[in-house]
């Protein structure tokens, strides 16, 4: 298969990067537009791919289109990709908001696989959340999946709606992890330990308690409560974060995301 991203940045390096480093291409399969000259050669120099700034010198190439650019931008980007494109090809999305049936009205296109994928696709232990029309080749089908099993898990969906849903929980949902390691860390210079101490224990106690829940196969209840002794220190600190509405706090981050996706597809 032949793959022609419109849009260089994180994402579509990182599926460039999986898809090299797990063999499933050479680099002559991959060609990226991107609006920035040097963003263009930094992925020639990174990669030995093709890259330019001119799409139509471009999209012809692809077997795959992988549609990597902001949301907001689609709307104005699918008046010129639109005459560009073949039955052929089928596009593949990665934008959060856009549904299907945007895509395949303002493309004209009926052969739309919807991807979303999340940050940690770069170290190849992402999630991806995807789904296809009915007119997408099972060969296009096999080889997307393919593709974003390089990214790490995936789950094939056939509702819509659990795209959205993913967005704000998987795909956004590092951000509030890494806010929440971040608080950690500051609590713990608070106290009085070293920075690079406090770092180190806030990180490995979120790993290591994730490693534990995935292995463990319980339900985060059951080990909350198994930290938990009567009238301890974690029951000490709990009480504090029930106190501050953390949980509902998180519900309504992860709720605000979806919102915001469902938004997204407006413009």
């Amino acid at each position: 298969m032949n793959l022609i991203f419109i849009g260089g940045g994180t994402m579509a390096e990182s599926m460039i990067r999986g898809a090299l480093t797990n063999k499933l291409l050479d680099p002559c399969d991959i060609s990226v537009c991107d609006i920035s000259s040097d963003r263009c050669q930094t992925l020639i120099e990174l990669y030995a791919i093709s890259a330019d700034t001119n799409l139509p010198s471009l999209i012809t190439r692809g077997e795959l289109v992988i549609l990597a650019v902001k949301p907001q931008n689609f709307y104005h980007l699918s008046g010129k990709l639109k005459p560009l494109l073949n039955q052929d090809q089928t596009i593949v999305s990665v934008m959060a908001g856009i549904t299907m049936s945007s895509l395949e009205e303002n493309l004209s296109h009926k052969s739309i696989i919807r991807v979303m994928p999340n940050t940690a696709s770069q170290i190849g232990c992402g999630i991806s959340v995807w789904m296809t029309s009915s007119s997408v080749e099972s060969s296009s089908v096999s080889n997307v999946k393919r593709l974003i099993q390089t990214l790490g898990l995936e789950i094939k969906v056939s509702v819509e709606r659990y795209i959205d849903m993913a967005t704000a929980l998987s795909a956004s949902g590092p951000a509030f992890v890494f806010t929440f390691i971040e608080s950690m860390i500051d609590a713990g210079v608070y106290l009085g330990l070293t920075r690079q101490m406090s770092h180190q224990l806030a990180l490995q106690t979120v790993i290591g308690s994730a490693q534990l829940m995935e292995h463990s196969g319980k339900h985060p209840a059951e080990l909350r409560n198994m930290v938990t002794s009567p009238g301890g220190t974690t029951a000490e600190g709990l009480l504090a974060l029930e106190e501050a509405g953390f949980r509902t706090a998180i519900l309504n981050a992860v709720t605000a995301a979806y919102e915001k996706s469902l938004k997204l597809g407006d413009f």
